[in-house]
């Protein structure tokens, strides 16, 4: 079947409730968000169709290059971008366009986290007055109890009460990036989408906020839409991963059987960028990207980046860069369909869109 006429996604995304599955708190479907470049040049699709689901206290993470799609899905979420189609479900309440009105509602229990720590925090204000704000805004607490919440709120990311009293220079790029998690939660949301949160830090540092945020969840019962480039700190913290590129969905499913044993080339080619300490391995994991038992050929010279593409519907996004294409990649957009056998767990929880999805399955 060719992209003309694609089947919903839902069906492959594991979004209907079971008995093992509550209803989702974040429903997306078929959302697209394009970008418009001139009254003559076609729009740029930043999103193509994507459906998922968040449920209550899960993480789903969103993985792909820049450019994919996965921070545009975010801001859409949020209301920042506008969608050229689609329906984005929150509470089961349809939020797709929802008024100034609303938003300023949902925001106690809709957050985010950017990325930047640097630039989120006003340099002006006490971390205090920024804290506080979103409670004194909503009317829902006294000063005093404001500041109570405050406290209490420093002292579930790691920073001590005076910390109130300060200034963002006052502080490192993770200690502002605790601050932020902590302005996110002031209003007790129950789902925060955070926005690479972590890529702006040191090594070190970007482990001791990924244990915080897994902390804060369990704590707190909280639901993350974890945006990231790096598929290893997504895996650390996500119970399912969808891989985005140039805005369409590539491959979900549980994070660690993701990893694992990924199944679309575009996911290979991910895991196999990931830095390995040993030489050995690493020449291994680079002979596999320049092909294996299915490959079709070498790689083209000077691959397309994964960057938002002129709107299309011909063929796969990923083909012209894929050393496992074939003929009907280029021409036919692939369905993102279930792959696997269910097993004694329950149904199949994987999805891939990929021509060739159940011989890459098969390969060792």
């Amino acid at each position: 079947m060719s992209a003309a006429s694609p089947e919903p996604a839902a069906s492959c995304v594991g979004t209907r409730p079971t008995e093992d599955r509550p209803a989702a708190l974040l429903d997306i479907r078929e959302l697209t968000v394009e970008f418009r470049q001139g009254r003559r040049t076609p729009p740029l699709r930043a999103v193509d169709g994507v459906s998922l689901s968040v449920a209550p206290g899960e993480t789903l993470g969103l993985v792909g290059e820049s450019g994919s799609g996965k921070s545009t899905i975010g801001r859409a979420v949020l209301g920042l971008t506008p969608v050229r189609s689609g329906t984005i479900r929150f509470e089961d309440a349809d939020i797709t366009r929802a008024t100034a009105k609303v938003r300023r509602e949902l925001s106690a229990r809709l957050q985010v986290v950017f990325q930047d720590p640097y630039s989120s925090l006003n340099p002006a204000r006490t971390i205090g007055s920024t804290l506080a704000e979103p409670l004194l805004v909503q009317g829902r607490l006294t000063g005093r109890q404001s500041a109570d919440r405050v406290a209490e709120m420093l002292g579930r990311v790691g920073l001590p009460p005076d910390t109130a009293d300060r200034y963002p220079a006052q502080f490192s790029g993770g200690q502002r990036q605790r601050i932020a998690i902590a302005r996110a939660l002031m209003p007790g949301p129950r789902l925060v989408i955070c926005d690479e949160p972590v890529s702006a830090l040191d090594l070190s540092v970007q482990a001791q906020v990924m244990n915080l945020l897994a902390e804060l969840q369990e704590a707190l019962q909280l639901s993350y839409l974890f945006v990231a480039h790096d598929l290893p700190v997504v895996r650390h913290l996500s119970h399912r991963i969808l891989v985005l590129y140039r805005g369409q969905v590539m491959e979900t499913g549980p994070a660690e059987a993701l990893y694992a044993r990924p199944v679309h080339p575009y996911t290979r080619m991910l895991i196999a960028a990931v830095p390995e300490p040993d030489p050995g391995t690493q020449r291994s994991r680079r002979a596999a990207r320049r092909g294996g038992p299915l490959s079709a050929g070498p790689l083209s010279a000077g691959p397309p980046s994964a960057g938002t593409a002129a709107v299309t519907d011909r063929g796969c996004a990923f083909a012209a860069r894929c050393v496992h294409a074939l003929d009907i990649c280029r021409h036919d957009r692939p369905l993102l369909l279930p792959v696997g056998a269910p097993d004694r767990s329950g149904p199949v929880t994987r999805s891939a869109a990929c021509h060739r999805a159940s011989e890459l399955l098969a390969q060792p």
